[in-house]
This record gives structure tokens, sequence and C-alpha cells, in this order.
């Protein structure tokens, strides 16, 4: 899978640019808030609707513009592929996808696949569960639309559960509670299932990618906490036991105290958990190796490799680690933003798109 053109409008801080990029190795370099993370950010907008930087899509909108738009062009195995989405101050962004207007955001998924690293990535490995999980829930989107919508199912189920939990009319909630139940555990043995599965696949190829980038200096290893195994049917009916054993202390404290929405994914370097005790480059390091995993998992389910796009990422990794990430990076288009392509190792020929106020000058 190769992006081969953006283009963005009002966008951030651009009025109007056009990005070409080549199918290797695009370096965006310039200053700081020059715009080299916006551009970033648009084509993860393009993969998956959604920013790993703004709150709201209004955000993106520049000062004083009616809308702002994006605009991309990829190559598939399947054929050519165009993506854009138009964002507005004041009523939520539209979709086309190859000219046609979408509906449901969930469409949008799968066209056009790309994996995001930046120095907030490092939550990641650093901080909650909730980032965690949000790093396999956004990759396993990309991967399945079913995915994606049990989630969305699933996540309107726990919010409807948790508003009854929190009722003053203890009747209703001892009446209607198995219902819920029910509903819950069958959205919620889907997404164990496919990220079980997912954490089975990605944790070789995690384990792989640390070892070529620390050149065997360290071992990475990953397991999922989930309390619930088996096949689907069997995850749902222990799912749907536990909640049901659980509905005292679920009604006392107001909120369901079980289920994927608590799961984790446990993080060692050398047999040591790295969020406890790794150091910031050995964090950054695992991210990264979680990154290029995830890339891995795309190639195994699709065929090709998705966009990988590494934003400052390197710059807290040393020389020799910087040289072992490129050389690891054979075949798949990346699209690094950093302020000097001089700290970049000479790995290959690149293309350098230069970066200052909004404006591509070189």
């Amino acid at each position: 899978m190769l992006i081969k053109k953006l283009v963005l409008s009002d966008y951030r801080n651009y009025s109007k640019e056009e990005f070409a990029y080549s199918d290797g190795i695009n370096i965006i370099s310039g200053g700081n808030a020059q715009g080299k993370t916006n551009s970033a950010e648009a084509i993860f907008y393009l993969c998956t609707g959604y920013s790993p930087r703004a709150t709201r899509d209004k955000q993106v909108v520049r000062y004083g513009a009616d809308f702002a738009n994006v605009y991309g062009e990829a190559e598939t195995r399947f054929g050519k592929t165009s993506v854009e989405i138009t964002f507005y101050p004041d009523k939520n962004k539209s979709v086309k996808i190859n000219g046609v207007p979408v509906s449901k955001i969930g469409e949008l998924l799968g066209n056009i696949n790309s994996v995001f690293f930046s120095p907030e990535e490092l939550k990641l490995v650093k901080e909650s569960p909730e980032d965690r999980r949000r790093f396999m829930d956004i990759s396993l989107s990309q991967l399945s639309k079913g995915y994606f919508y049990a989630l969305q199912k699933y996540k309107k189920i726990l919010s409807q559960r948790n508003n009854l939990l929190k009722s003053d009319d203890k009747d209703v909630i001892y009446a209607t509670l198995p219902i819920w139940d029910r509903q819950l555990a069958e959205a919620g043995a889907k997404i164990i299932k496919r990220r079980t599965e997912f954490l089975e696949k990605l944790s070789p190829f995690a384990a792989a990618a640390h070892d070529a980038v620390t050149g065997g200096a360290e071992k990475l290893s990953l397991s999922g906490e989930t309390e619930f195994s088996g096949d689907e049917k069997e995850i749902e009916e222990a799912f749907y036991t536990a909640l049901s054993e659980r509905t005292e202390t679920d009604v006392e404290r107001g909120h369901t105290t079980i289920g994927p929405h608590r799961d984790d994914i446990k993080i060692k370097v050398n047999g040591e958990d790295v969020r406890v005790y790794g150091s910031q480059g050995q964090q950054r390091t695992a991210a990264l190796s979680l990154k290029l995993a995830e890339t891995e998992i795309f190639k195994s389910e699709f065929g090709e490799y998705p966009v990988l796009i590494l934003d400052d990422a390197m710059s807290e990794l040393d020389a020799d680690r910087r040289g072992r990430l490129l050389s690891s990076l054979s075949g798949i288009q990346t699209i690094i933003t950093c302020t000097e392509p001089d700290g970049i190792p000479q790995h290959e020929k690149y293309n350098n798109i230069k970066i200052k106020a909004g404006k591509i000058y070189e």
C-alpha cells in the first residue's frame, strides 16, 4: 500500500499544499511548529477518521476558514483509491471514498491503512491500560470493520448498563440487569476473542522487531491481561456468569467492574515490566517495536504493508538504534518527520520534503 498524493486545504497551518511521496522513505523536515506533524496527522485521518492529536475535529480548521479539506490518493494491490475528508467548525465532518459520500465512519476503515508513531505513543508503554486498549482497538478496527462495529456496540451497551446501575430504583436495576448482561457478554466476547488472537500474532513480530532494533541486546515479551479465554461462545458464557456474580458489587459502585473495557497488555523487556523499570530509551524502543510489529500484522492479513508514519521517532534513539530501525523498513513506505535529516543515518535514497510555515519550500 502506497500513498502517492496528499492535498491539504485550510488544514491547521496549511493554506493549500500538495505532497508527493516516494515508495520508500520520505523525510518531512523543518523547524518546530512549522507543520510537519500536521501533514502526518492528515494521513492518519484519511485512514481512520481519527486524529492522535485533536480532541475535536473542528480544531483542524485553519483560523478564519469556513472548512478544511484533506484529500489523498493511494495505490493498493487492488488498484487506486482516493479518500477525501472535509471538516467544519460547526458540524460533523463529511467523507468521500473514490468521490462517493459515505455516511458511516466505519466505511472509511480499510481503504488506506497506516501505522502511526509519535512521542505521544509512549503512553502505550508508560501510562494507563486505556492507552494499550486504544492501540489494539485502532489497529483491529483497520483490520476488521466487524471489530469496529462490535466495539461501538459494546461501548453503547456498557454506557446504558452503567446508567442503569446509577439508578435509585433498585427493583428496576435487578429486573432489567440480566438483559443488559446478556447483550454485553455477547458483544464483549467478540472483542476479547479478537484481541487475544491479535496479541498472539503480534507478540512474535514485536519480539523480532525489538531484537532487530536493539541488535539482540534486549528481549521483548508481550502478554494479554484478560479474565476470559476459550472460543467465543465459552468467553460469552464465562463473561455473562461473571457479570451475574458481580451484580452486588456493580450496584454498590455504580459501574461495570469486569469486561474488555478493563483489559491490559503486559510489556516486558528482559523479563522486567518496562513501564516500571524501563529507561526512556527502552520505553521508546518497546513502543516502536509494537508499531513495527503492527505493520507485519497488516502484511500478514492483507498481503501488503500499511503506510508507516514515524513522527519525531528518532529524537531519543542513539545512532546505532536509528540505523537498525531504518534498516528494518525495507519494503515499507515510511514517512518520517524530523527537524533535520542530517541526524538520520544514510540508509538509502529518500525523498526529502522541507516545510516552513505550512509551505513546502524544497
